[in-house]
């Protein structure tokens, strides 16, 4: 008797339980989605960052242009490498600033251009216009991946001894420009 009494007493502490958890697992899910929107997807560390560039033989350049890229061409001053593509809505905001770069001759911009179409590579520059000093077609993404490249546009500041300083993931504006970048190679140059 006393086991159907005790049965009977932990009924109702059961059935609260089969409420309580579902409510618990919703309010601690609402949490971590909340931390998670509240961080900054430009502001991924990279383990690179410090480390030698990684090595990658020539990559054949970008449709219509004659320098191709390799990681030999990254070495003996501050320079940007830009992963872009022409199916890269985001890439199209940035690239006015480049051209505002390329054009006053602030710093040498490398272009890899990633897992697109030559052609499509190719009218994409031709339609915005080219401010890259070399350009590598990464069409496989390989070298990409190498990079840590977690898609596009990523732009990474390499010193003068070929390591990456700092990586920037999202669209480059000017408020990042001036914020950050241009004070960091200013420093690099010095």
């Amino acid at each position: 008797m006393a086991d159907g009494v005790l049965e009977k007493a932990t009924r109702p502490v059961r059935r609260r339980l089969v409420f309580l958890l579902p409510l618990v697992a919703l309010l601690g899910l609402t949490v971590l989605l909340g931390v998670g929107l509240s961080l900054n997807p430009g502001q991924i560390p990279s383990p690179l960052i410090g480390k030698s560039i990684p090595q990658f033989g020539r990559l054949p350049p970008v449709l219509g242009r004659t320098l191709g890229l390799s990681s030999t061409d990254l070495k003996g001053g501050v320079s940007l490498v830009n992963v872009f593509a022409s199916w890269c809505v985001a890439c199209r905001a940035e690239h006015p600033l480049f051209m505002l770069l390329q054009e006053q001759g602030v710093v040498p911009i490398h272009g890899l251009n990633y897992k697109d179409q030559p052609k499509d590579a190719a009218n994409w520059l031709r339609e915005l216009g080219d401010p890259y000093t070399r350009t590598g077609a990464d069409i496989d993404g390989r070298v990409g991946i190498e990079w840590g490249v977690y898609g596009v546009p990523e732009t990474f500041v390499i010193d003068k001894e070929g390591r990456i300083a700092y990586k920037h993931i999202g669209p480059i504006s000017q408020v990042d420009w001036k914020g950050k970048i241009a004070p960091l190679i200013e420093r690099l140059r010095k």
